[in-house]
């Protein structure tokens, strides 16, 4: 606060601190704090100052779960109000999507892709990208066909219909990613979409909000689905066994074939 008023140092080191939720530890030694609270602390000496850009190298990284969510909204909320520019490093998914408003990722100091949070996580160029922003299930295949921007995709005896990325050429060996959340599971083959598959449950992991099941369509071909736990209890689909056999199935626009 170098060059600051007296009468405007009180008050602002009272503000820095309410904003990192540390009100009235103003006279506190280090020695005194949690690791938690140090964090929160420099974070306090860095927003004191009130600078145009500042750089927040994992920030929240000693923070137990529930405060590091809610720091996470304090934090966006405090970048609205100032109107500071932050940089934010952080290795955590969910993190970089809720604090970003435009997300680098980067690979050994190369920058594989910039854009919103939603692009990034739509639209990966590549596969690193794919991999990095949320969970992914993989299929190794080759292309079938390109027509426009869709793709035919084959791998494992079935043939998938996907977004293609840049680059993508008939011939080629890829990747087709889809996320876990975008892949439907039914008792029934259902009529509406083109990529729809019976399969085998491997396995099914009830956590509470959803259930995660790995479903085996081919001896090559597994994925990994994730269903909100929604539907009344005692549903095939939702209880049914290891070993149930189900259908999936997901729009061709929720999965993207990726040459990289």
């Amino acid at each position: 606060m170098k060059g600051a008023p007296k009468s405007e140092i009180g008050p602002r080191v009272r503000q820095a601190l309410e904003m990192v939720r540390l009100p009235g530890f103003e006279k506190r030694r280090p020695k005194q704090l949690s690791g938690g609270q140090q964090q929160r602390v420099a974070l306090a000496r860095a927003l004191v100052n009130r600078p145009e850009v500042l750089l927040l190298d994992e920030p929240l990284g000693a923070l137990d779960l529930k405060l590091r969510k809610e720091m996470q909204l304090e934090l966006k909320k405090l970048q609205r109000e100032v109107g500071i520019t932050f940089i934010y490093v952080t290795h955590d998914q969910e993190e970089a999507l809720t604090m970003s408003d435009r997300i680098a990722v980067m690979d050994h100091g190369v920058v594989k892709q910039i854009g919103l949070a939603s692009e990034i996580y739509e639209e990966p160029n590549c596969r690193f990208v794919a991999d990095f922003i949320g969970e992914t299930n993989f299929i190794e295949g080759k292309v079938h066909s390109v027509d426009g921007a869709h793709t035919e995709f084959e791998a494992g005896g079935l043939k998938f219909l996907a977004n293609a990325s840049a680059g993508v050429s008939r011939g080629a060996n890829a990747t087709l990613a889809v996320r876990p959340e975008r892949i439907r599971l039914t008792p029934a083959k259902p009529q509406d979409t083109w990529n729809a598959y019976p399969g085998d449950v491997r396995e099914s992991v009830y956590i509470g909000t959803d259930t995660r099941y790995l479903v085996e369509l081919a001896p090559t071909v597994s994925v990994r689905v994730r269903q909100q736990n929604v539907l009344p209890l005692g549903m095939p689909v939702l209880e049914g066994p290891v070993g149930v056999k189900v259908w999936v199935s997901w729009p061709p626009d929720s999965g993207r074939v990726l040459v990289e």
